[in-house]
Formats: structure tokens, sequence, C-alpha cells
């Protein structure tokens, strides 16, 4: 792991100062913030391009590496293009938001503000690489996917391209705060309350992405999710995590639908596609091949 940059009291972090992105090859980065020092693994453009697409995983994010580097193939899909890939480590059940305290139940010692680091100082550091702070794309799987519309709808000047694999669109619905609560309870002991508050607070309408859509005009959008019918790629997952899987993707599948007729009812263009599947890594490797060729259009980056 390669430590670089650093930050001086009071000011944003940055990045070794280059006047180009290296063109292609793979590097995990260590990047300061006020949550401590997050690691993050890119994969630089291959021609050395300065756009980036960030790459969000889901609530059970591991410590050490994104999902994405090891749960799909995105690396070698993306190697010939010329966009860097950023993929942020952590965020356990974190939904990529600036929570309001650190968690009260299970002793966490700092309050994330992951919306903090992925649109102030991440892009901040990635800047001393050359990589753009406004030509950038987001996507994410499950917890990441609802995050990666919500970033993008208040970060319109760093985000071309949005897309949810999975995601949870749509918090607000009635109880869905109570599936959300029981998720992040399940996946760490986490309180849902020290996120966004109660149902009802406007954290929650402020990170729905169903509720935002208007910001979201005029921006690429891609939405996916799985009817929860299991399929080839579910067999290696064995039993139980199929039957998990198959559980999870119908909430995705109705909030997808909401959205899809959210933007419909205010005419603004999104693909929302439901296709066979399971809420399982396999089928967000799809996602991300289905959406490669609009993600590479928005930015410019063939």
């Amino acid at each position: 792991m390669t430590w670089v940059g650093g930050a001086v009291a009071g000011s944003a972090p940055i990045g070794p100062r280059v006047l180009r992105t290296p063109a292609g090859g793979f590097e995990e980065l260590v990047v300061p913030s006020g949550m401590g020092p997050i690691k993050v693994q890119v994969q630089w453009a291959a021609r050395g391009g300065s756009s980036a697409l960030y790459l969000l995983d889901g609530l059970r994010a591991p410590h050490d590496h994104s999902q994405w580097t090891s749960d799909t193939d995105v690396l070698r899909r993306f190697a010939g293009d010329n966009v860097t890939l950023v993929f942020p480590v952590g965020g356990h059940s974190s939904f990529y938001a600036d929570w309001y305290r650190p968690s009260s139940t299970n002793g966490q010692a700092t309050a994330y503000k992951w919306e903090t680091f992925l649109t102030e100082e991440l892009p901040a550091f990635l800047a001393g690489y050359g990589v753009s702070r406004t030509n950038n794309a987001v996507a994410g799987a499950s917890m990441g996917g609802g995050a990666a519309l919500t970033l993008a709808a208040h970060h319109r000047d760093q985000f071309k391209f949005a897309g949810s694999f999975s995601g949870f669109v749509n918090p607000t619905f009635p109880l869905w705060n109570e599936a959300v609560r029981a998720a992040m309870w399940d996946e760490g002991r986490f309180n849902v309350d020290d996120m966004w508050g109660p149902a009802g607070d406007p954290a929650w309408s402020r990170n729905d992405p169903t509720v935002q859509a208007e910001l979201l005009r005029g921006l690429p959008i891609y939405v996916s999710a799985g009817n929860g019918v299991p399929g080839p790629a579910d067999v290696p997952y064995g039993v139980g995590n199929t039957v998990n899987a198959m559980g999870l993707e119908p909430m995705a599948t109705i909030a997808a639908q909401i959205f899809r007729d959210r933007v419909a009812a205010l005419g603004i263009p999104a693909r929302v596609d439901i296709v066979n599947g399971t809420h399982t890594w396999p089928y967000w490797a799809q996602a991300i091949s289905t959406a490669r060729p609009m993600i590479l259009d928005a930015l410019g980056a063939h």
C-alpha cells in the first residue's frame, strides 16, 4: 500500500501534483479524511484521461477491499477505457451518508461522513493525480445504489452519470425505514436514528432519490433491479445465500418501479431495467457492463 499526499491542518488533502493521470495500472492509496485514513483502490485510465467512475459497495462493505474488485470483472472490463475507476474501501452500513453522530449501539468512535469524503476530500486528493473534479460518474450496488443517485442529485457539478443496481432508491416508502433499521442492526449493530434520525426526519427525504428526482433532471441515469428469480449465477453462492438474495430483491424491484414512475411523471428520461436475477454480485457485474457505454458517453472517455 502506498501513502501519498497529506493535509495541512484546516486544508483539504491533496495528492502529488502531476499534469496527467497515470496511464493504466492498479494502485491502492490511503486518503486522509475527517473519519481517519481511508483506503481507496484505483485503476488508472488506460490513456491517462482525467475522468473517473466511482463505484460504491453494498451494506457488507469489507474493511480491506472493494467487493467490486473481488466479486466482479469490472477491472478487466474497463481496462482499455480512458476512465479511472475509483473504489472507496469501507463504509460498512453507512449508506455513504454524512451521519448526525456516531452510532450509539456499537461503540462507533467517529461519525460517518462519507458524503463529505466522496464529494470533497477524495476529489481534492485525486485532483493531485490529474483526475477531474467535475467529469465523474458514480454507481453502486445495493446500499451503494441509492447512495450513488443521492450523491449525483446533490452534487451535479461533480457527477455526469449515476447508476443504481438493486439499490433502495425510495427509503421513505412506508415502513421501509424499519427495513433499513433491521438491516443495519443485523449488519454491525448500527443505529439508523444516528444516521438520518427517526422516520420523517428531513434527512430521510434528502437521501431518497425518488423524492429528489427533480435534481436528477438532465443526468444520464441507469437503474436496474432483479425479479428475484435465481439463475445459474446464484449456484456458487449456495442455497442459503440464494434464498436471502431472492428475498431482498423484490424490495429493490418495487423501489425501481416507483422511481421509474416518478421520473416518467416528471418527464425525466432514465433507463430502468427489471432483469432476471437476485440480490447478488454477478447480476451487478452484468449491470455495470450494461451501463458501461452510457458511462463512457457521458464522460467522453472512449
